[in-house]
C-alpha cells in the first residue's frame, strides 16, 4: 500500500472515529433524549395549534438564556401531561428548523 493511500486510510478512520463511538456509547438514544433537561413554568396551552409558552431557564443544548417563549411540542398528547402554573423540566431541540419540545415532565 503506498503511503498516500495509507495517510487516506488513516485519516477516514480518524474521521469516523467520533461517529462510532456516539453509535455506540448510547444505543437507541437521540440527541434530544441525551440534551440536559432544563427546568421551566408553564404560562399557556394552545393544544389547536400545538403550542405550549414556557418561561424557562438556560437550554444549554441550544444555547439559549432564560426567557418566556412558545414551543411547538413534538406530541400532542403532551399537552395533556401539563397544566397552566405546572413547574416543568423538558427536553427542547431544533425539529426541522423549529424550536420543539421533545419531553416534558411536571415536577413537584
Amino acid at each position: 500500500m503506498t503511503r498516500r493511500a495509507l495517510n487516506l486510510l488513516a485519516a477516514a478512520l480518524i474521521a469516523a472515529a467520533p461517529l462510532a463511538h456516539a453509535q455506540t456509547a448510547t444505543p437507541g438514544a437521540s440527541a434530544a433524549t441525551a440534551a440536559a433537561k432544563s427546568d421551566g413554568e408553564v404560562r399557556k396551552i394552545d393544544k389547536d395549534a400545538g403550542k405550549l409558552t414556557l418561561k424557562h431557564g438556560p437550554i444549554a443544548n441550544l444555547d439559549m438564556p432564560g426567557m418566556t417563549m412558545v414551543f411547538r411540542v413534538q406530541e400532542p398528547s403532551m399537552l395533556d401531561k401539563v397544566k397552566e402554573g405546572d413547574k416543568v423540566r423538558f427536553v427542547a431541540d431544533k425539529v426541522g428548523g423549529t424550536l420543539t419540545v421533545t419531553r416534558i415532565e411536571s415536577v413537584k
